[in-house]
């Protein structure tokens, strides 16, 4: 192979992988935004909000609730309630039960999403369990609350959410968090 072809492909190796480092770089922010036009991926605010001004009686919503553990996390993660009719606007509490079944103190993250993922925005959480850690002893149950309420410009076709937590071990995901042998995040209502 001549030089000036030695040089060409050289060059265009080079490019090709700077374009492929480029789009992948890239995927990230693309793929929110593709899920922010879609409505797909059902993320929820990650902060607390405001109890709703309004209350729209005319309508109602039910919203179903659903746990997932995530693999090699050995708790007993569940609604205590399957599902409810809600007004929106109307503040409603849940609890969800958990239990370490560890000998030993684990620490939980609860991942919430909701489906539709366009109803995500309408999820309004006053009090979750999923903005803490939730450190349980080995063996011990704890009740986790959640205060929310379905906002009232919620579309008119949506008259189904889901609400579905994933539950992680912070220890297991991310080896600088220590193991406690406290519950002080764990608030009961």
């Amino acid at each position: 192979m001549s030089e000036p072809k030695k040089r060409r492909s050289l060059l265009g190796l080079i490019f090709a992988s700077i374009g492929m480092f480029g789009f992948a770089f890239a995927l990230v922010p693309l793929y929110d935004v593709f899920c922010d036009i879609t409505g797909i991926n059902g993320k929820t605010a990650t902060t607390p909000t405001e109890t709703s001004d309004r209350v729209d009686t005319s309508r109602e919503v039910t919203v179903e609730f659903v746990a997932y553990i995530n693999p090699g996390v050995r708790w007993q993660f569940t609604p205590q309630v399957k599902q409810i009719t809600v007004h929106p606007g109307e503040t409603k509490i849940i609890k969800y039960d958990a239990k370490n079944l560890n000998k030993v103190a684990t620490i939980g993250q609860a991942v919430p999403s909701v489906t539709p993922g366009v109803a995500a925005k309408y999820f309004n959480k006053i009090e979750c369990f999923c903005f803490n850690h939730q450190p349980l002893e080995g063996g011990e149950n704890a009740e986790l609350p959640l205060v929310f309420y379905i906002d009232p410009d919620l579309p008119k076709e949506i008259e189904t959410l889901t609400l579905a937590y994933t539950l992680f071990n912070v220890a297991m995901d991310n080896p600088t968090v220590e193991q406690h042998s406290e519950v002080d995040n764990v608030k009961a209502l």
